[in-house]
C-alpha cells in the first residue's frame, strides 16, 4: 500500500480543480450547515480516538455542542485539535454532500455570556438548566479549515471539492 500516494489524492486533484471564491463558498457552506444539526465530533490523545454523534448549532461562525459528558471529554483534557464530519444522508454517486471542519475546542464557562447566548439561541429556558444536578457542558469549536465536497459544485463550473481555510 502507498499510504502517501492515497493519502495526497485530494491535495493532488484540487491543484487542477476551478475555485470558488472564498465568499461564495462561505455562503455554500452556511447553507449545508443551515440544513444539518448533527456532526460526528472526533477527537483523540495519544492512542484513544473517540468519535461521537452529537447536535451542533452554528452561531457567529463557530459551532456550539453540549454535552453532559463522555469519553469525548477524555480526549479534549489533553487535545484540543477535533474534527467534524456533517453528511447528507443519501450517498448516491454524482449526488454526494459532506463537511470536514478541522479546529479547536474549547469549554464554555457554565451561566458566563457567551454559554447563556447559545442556551437562549436553542430556546432552553435557562431555569430548566439550573436544576439539573450539574450544568450541560457546551464545547465551543472554533473552525480552522472547511473541507467541502458537493457533487452539484460541478454544475456550476468548479470542482466537486472545496477547502476554505478561516485561520
Amino acid at each position: 500500500m502507498d499510504y502517501k500516494a492515497a493519502a495526497s489524492y485530494w491535495t493532488e486533484k484540487d491543484k487542477s480543480a476551478v475555485k470558488m471564491d472564498p465568499e461564495e463558498l462561505k455562503a455554500e457552506i452556511e447553507a449545508f450547515l443551515a440544513k444539518h444539526k448533527v456532526c460526528a465530533l472526533a477527537t483523540a490523545a495519544g492512542d484513544f480516538v473517540r468519535c461521537t454523534p452529537i447536535e451542533y448549532n452554528y452561531v457567529d461562525d463557530c459551532f456550539y455542542l453540549f454535552s453532559e459528558g463522555g469519553l469525548k471529554f477524555k480526549a479534549l483534557e489533553s487535545n484540543k485539535h477535533v474534527c467534524m464530519a456533517i453528511f447528507q444522508e443519501s450517498a448516491d454517486f454524482g449526488n454526494l454532500a459532506s463537511l470536514q471542519v478541522t479546529g479547536t475546542a474549547q469549554i464554555v464557562e457554565p451561566w458566563s455570556e457567551e454559554y447563556v447566548k447559545i442556551v437562549e439561541f436553542k430556546k432552553i429556558p435557562v431555569e430548566v438548566l439550573k436544576k439539573l444536578p450539574q450544568p450541560m457542558n457546551l464545547i465551543k469549536i472554533v473552525p480552522e479549515v472547511f473541507d467541502f465536497l458537493k457533487s452539484d459544485l460541478k454544475k456550476k463550473g468548479f470542482g466537486s471539492r472545496q477547502q476554505l481555510k478561516v485561520v
